[in-house]
């Protein structure tokens, strides 16, 4: 990589959390020395304590905490939001929509400190709810989100930062880049507390009920709703090459490998070496029937598209969630857990 590139300013707003921290790890670790991490949380909150960068605690629904965010700024990842799973948007729509003001506040600010490329965090939240309402779900391509009719609450604020974008690429030509997430998971990330995703909700059910004897699991929905699922190494190689391209209009960044949440189950269960009783919680929020992420596109104009199977990448989080869990009560983790068989 050029040493130009390397030598700019670059700001990781929401680098206190999941994504944003890989982020700003992957940017350290690649060779950019002028890194800024902003997030609303206490440090000692942050997910991941990157070395030799800037940090700052700043709510970037303020204005003048965006000012503040980008000044000398190159370029801005927007990863900044107040969201998490399907329990959390479906009963936080206002939350999620105010998360408006920090996409909002921040392109006003890169804009006017002559900000030369804006990343904005897009999520497949943004499709059209009457193309999933299928288990067996034709795989969702970019135009798809038009006639628009998006996640309520959580994917109207994102379909909308989209517009902002591409309007101040169009009236002050600032740069814009908006990559649409599918479902991201990976170490390092929440799994507790009710903004946890899928896969570290299941695993965490999985180790929960292999810590204490209790050999059961309760499953939202049917369990025959489908998803696919990013990990991390390939939803922050995707923003990266997305970034640093020539496309300007919204691009999928997720995996195509369609599965059920039961088969995710089955997965957690093979990796933790226990088979439990499941029971199924009808009523409680599961979003779309299916989704599935339509890669065409990004082959197209990335060359590229993620390429982790979730049989892997299920396996390392898992071991890291264990990890955790088990330190939080105590467990000694003298013996490692058995390798999978069959994953």
């Amino acid at each position: 990589m050029a040493q130009a590139e390397l030598d700019k300013a670059v700001v990781v707003a929401g680098g206190g959390g999941f994504i944003g921290g890989h982020l700003a790890r992957r940017l350290f670790e690649d060779g950019y020395r002028h890194i800024r991490i902003v997030d609303v949380k206490p440090f000692d909150e942050w997910y991941q304590d990157v070395p030799g960068v800037e940090r700052l605690q700043l709510d970037l629904r303020d204005a003048g905490a965006c000012r503040e965010a980008v000044v000398g700024a190159d370029e801005v990842y927007n990863l900044a939001a107040d969201m998490g799973g399907m329990g959390f948007i479906e009963n936080n729509k206002a939350l999620c929509m105010l998360s408006v003001l920090i996409n909002t506040h921040l392109l006003m600010a890169s804009q006017a400190a002559g900000v030369e490329r804006y990343f904005f965090s897009s999520s497949a939240c943004v499709y059209a709810a009457d193309k999933q309402t299928d288990a067996a779900v034709v795989a969702l391509k970019e135009e798809d989100a038009y006639p628009a009719m998006p996640e309520d609450g959580y994917g109207w604020e994102k379909l909308f930062g989209e517009r902002m974008c591409r309007h101040f690429t169009e009236d002050f030509g600032i740069e814009t880049r908006v990559a649409r997430y599918h479902n991201v998971y990976g170490p390092f990330g929440t799994y507790e507390g009710g903004r946890e995703k899928a896969p570290a909700a299941i695993c965490r059910k999985v180790i929960a009920a292999k810590l204490s004897g209790r050999h059961e699991i309760e499953i939202w929905g049917d369990g025959e709703q489908t998803r696919s699922f990013t990990y991390i190494d390939d939803c922050v190689t995707g923003t990266r090459r997305l970034m640093d391209s020539d496309h300007r209009n919204p691009l999928n960044i997720g995996s195509s490998q369609l599965v059920t949440i039961n088969q995710l189950v089955d997965l957690a269960e093979r990796i933790a070496g226990i088979k439990l009783k499941r029971s199924y919680k009808l009523d409680a929020p599961r979003g779309v029937r299916g989704r599935n992420s339509d890669n065409t596109r990004i082959r197209e104009v990335l060359g590229w598209e993620p390429t982790e199977r979730l049989e892997s990448g299920l396996e390392r989080t898992y071991r890291w969630i264990h990890d955790q869990m088990a330190q939080s009560v105590g467990t000694s983790l003298a013996n490692p857990l058995t390798p999978s068989r069959g994953v």
